[in-house]
């Protein structure tokens, strides 16, 4: 497999057909529109952005229709499950106006009923606030809106709990009178009346005991019958929310029509997007992109129908950094997509790994876990997701990596005899004491420890030297005879010659690659680059070699500890000496050593091809391939 063939394409059409065309090539799947300046000046010609308002009224329906899902998903009744099945429907159906234009309206009722439920909720909360405050003034039976007569003066206020009232009333004398209407712990609440003319005096006096005044707006004569017409503003909210509760219940019944309508607000939302990539004059329209080789002679057919001028062209080697990268796999290494992706993807004109990272991926990771049950359970979850709910793109790469990974764990359990560690073994000595029971295995990763080691940094060696013909061919591809055989060819003769010295068989070999070794930089290297490039190749590549061989011992290592732990928590289950009990501690156990394993193989396995083997020949740094298509996440189209 390689990366696919991309070429540069540019389209002159008129802009009658700019919406045909747009919806042709997001209906194919195969161009990526590059954005450029469309704000260009020539003596004729003004090239400017399309009107963004289609743009614009895209974004505010997949808002509204995101906004009304999460809404009503939380009144849907039953249980959430981890995926949702896609249905497949005909691309018909997914552009039906009619169902379309129910689904919009159906979010717009019932953002319309949250938005009116906020309200009235806030109402709620600030009429009990209100209630909380006039709480206090209830025994008192005088209009709150009385501040002031011909005569005298009411003034509302508080004074600290502690205070005896008389003390206050003291204070006051013949200036005037106080009445209080309750007393809590923290507070007396008092009506002062007074003449008005000795307001400012009986208000001094009571301020020096610590009077606060307290002003009572939005009132409606006294707090009793403000109180009274609270309550029942309160009561009259209650049945609104109970109707726009209602409503919302009602349109979460509905609430499936909404994924459809989701995925064609994408849909449309994506194809704007696009547009405004587009230069346009008066009566034309203009963009570049990008096309898949392959897919280029459909797409010219396609445009024929229209009254528009194109070409195509090889990309130039120095516009490599600007061509996306599509990778071009099979069922088997396509799910490496998502570890290719993930450290980054190879830059255009390289090799894609996939194809040469996917056997060693899932060996080493079988090997890691090594487990028949633990494989078993794997290919299971697989298959049960992959049939039932069929997910796609990043979750379909996911589960498709589980599946391979579950058989060669899966087998990797059957050559070390494990199924679930030691379970069976130790199930058949609890129901027959005295009965000897093991799996049949070629080795054991417990008494086979340096076997097991040996065999990690062998197949090491192999990946490391697989990387190093990678990087090999690439070069001579390139031309770079000299890299080749100073980078790759040298060490390749100094390995062969160590392992011949080592054997006993001749030293020769060896010496010519260390000769070799001194004279890549000699040959290569400028003024003392050529005497220090002697000592840093020695110390990178004996050093960097070494190191990385060293790395794969967590083969090992990993198959090792999951045997060990698995072990462990079945011995402990056999403590209590019931059957039952066993079953559910080997098990519980298992369930979390199965859980840490999944992951730590996942990551440690990961960085074995990202960093050793990665290392060796990978160019990086490309772009992903973003072509306008159909994007779903809730439906598929037939």
């Amino acid at each position: 497999m390689a990366i696919a063939k991309m070429q540069r394409l540019r389209v002159l059409a008129l802009r009658q057909d700019a919406e045909q065309i747009l919806r042709l090539l997001q209906r194919m799947g195969c161009v990526e529109i590059t954005d450029h300046t469309a704000a260009s000046e020539t003596q004729d010609i003004v090239l400017k952005r399309p009107d963004a308002s289609a743009l614009t009224a895209a974004r505010e329906t997949m808002n509204s229709l995101q906004g009304a899902l999460r809404l009503l998903k939380a009144r849907v009744p039953g249980k959430k499950g981890l995926f949702r099945i896609r249905p497949e429907i005909s691309e018909g159906q997914l552009f039906d106006d009619a169902a379309y234009a129910s689904a919009k309206d159906l979010a717009a009722e019932a953002n319309g009923c949250a938005r009116s439920l906020a309200a009235l909720n806030a109402e709620k909360l600030k009429l009990n606030a209100k209630r909380e405050e006039l709480a206090p003034w209830l025994p008192l039976d005088v209009p709150l809106t009385l501040t002031q007569t011909e005569h005298l003066c009411f003034r509302f206020g508080t004074l600290p709990a502690a205070l005896p009232l008389s003390e206050a009333e003291a204070a006051v004398g013949e200036l005037g009178t106080l009445y209080r209407a309750s007393l809590d712990r923290e507070a007396q609440y008092l009506l002062l009346v007074c003449h008005a003319e000795a307001e400012e005096s009986a208000l001094k006096a009571l301020r020096e005991l610590g009077w606060t005044r307290v002003v009572l707006r939005d009132c409606c004569g006294t707090a009793q019958a403000t109180d009274a017409q609270l309550r029942a503003r309160l009561e009259e909210i209650e049945r609104e929310r109970a109707e726009e509760d209602s409503r919302l219940n009602a349109c979460a019944q509905r609430c499936e029509e909404l994924y459809l309508a989701l995925d064609r607000a994408g849909i449309e939302l994506q194809r704007e997007e696009n547009r405004q990539k587009l230069a346009e004059t008066e009566k034309t329209v203009y963009f570049e992109g990008w096309v898949s080789g392959e897919k280029w002679s459909a797409l010219r057919g396609a445009l024929d129908d229209f009254a528009c001028a194109y070409e195509v062209s090889e990309p130039e080697e120095s516009e490599y950094g600007e061509v996306p990268v599509q990778l071009k796999d099979n069922a088997l290494t396509e799910p490496l997509n998502m570890v290719t992706e993930m450290y980054s993807l190879p830059a255009y004109g390289t090799l894609d790994p996939n194809p040469l990272m996917a056997p060693f991926f899932v060996l080493f990771y079988g090997i890691m876990m090594a487990d028949m049950g633990y494989g078993l359970l794997m290919i299971l979850a697989a298959l049960v997701i992959r049939k039932k709910y069929k997910p796609k793109g990043g979750m379909g790469h996911f589960f498709m990596l589980l599946l391979e990974c579950g058989v060669s764990t899966f087998l990797f359990g059957a050559l070390t005899g494990g199924f679930f560690g030691d379970f069976l073994t130790q199930l058949v000595a609890m129901l027959r004491p005295g009965t000897t029971f093991a799996l049949p295995k070629l080795f054991d990763p417990l008494d086979d420890i340096m076997a097991i080691l040996i065999g990690s940094l062998c197949l090491g060696a192999v990946q490391i030297i697989t990387g190093m013909a990678i990087s090999f061919i690439e070069k001579c591809r390139r031309g770079k005879y000299l890299d080749a055989l100073f980078e790759e060819v040298t060490w390749w003769i100094v390995f062969a010659g160590g392992a011949l010295a080592v054997l006993g068989k001749t030293m020769l070999v060896l010496w010519f690659g260390c000769a070799l070794v001194l004279l890549g930089p000699l040959v290569q290297g400028k003024g003392m680059g050529k005497l220090t490039g002697i000592f840093s190749s020695l110390y990178n590549h004996v050093t960097g070699y070494f190191s990385d061989v060293l790395s794969y011992s967590r083969l090992m290592a990993l198959m090792l500890a999951g045997s060990v732990i698995a072990q462990v928590f079945n011995m402990l289950g056999t403590l209590p000496g019931s059957t039952v009990l066993f079953i559910l501690i080997a098990m519980a156990g298992n369930a979390l050593n199965f859980g840490l394993n999944l992951l730590s193989c996942y990551v440690h396995d990961l960085r074995l091809q990202c960093l050793e083997f990665f290392g060796k020949f990978y160019v990086d740094g490309g772009k992903p391939f973003r072509p306008l298509t159909y994007q779903t996440k809730y439906v598929d189209i037939e």
